[in-house]
């Protein structure tokens, strides 16, 4: 009786890591495979980089951060209490809650930025 194939098949000896986009996709795959098997790992790695896009401009004083956080944090209460306002009770209870956290952390920024002594 003839055999189509040999016994053992012959393999392709060709490592996942002979050209580059067969290394970057066995990295994709670790990266895909940690993130969802093993999230925590992935959590201990992080470096905790803020984004540059994202960083303040170190030439702002501190009166002028503190004076625009206070803002944003202001507008945040606004806008959430606006949308509290079109939803049910059970989500409108939740929303109000974290409207009210934003509303304290305002006013600490805001009690920070009665402290700022400006420099001349």
């Amino acid at each position: 009786m003839f055999k189509p194939t040999p016994n053992p098949p012959i393999t392709d000896p060709t490592s996942p890591y002979e050209s580059l986009d067969s290394k970057k996709l066995h990295e994709a795959a670790e990266l895909a495979l940690d993130h969802y098997l093993n999230p925590a790992a992935q959590i201990m790695a992080s470096t905790n980089e803020p984004e540059p896009m994202y960083l303040a401009n170190p030439k702002y004083n501190t009166e002028s951060l503190l004076a625009n956080a206070s803002e944003t944090l202001g507008s945040a209460t606004v806008m959430l209490n606006n949308f509290a306002a079109l939803l049910e009770t059970s989500h409108r209870k939740t929303l109000l809650g974290i409207a009210q956290v934003v509303m304290l952390g305002e006013l600490a920024v805001n009690q920070a930025l009665d402290h700022v002594e400006l420099k001349e």
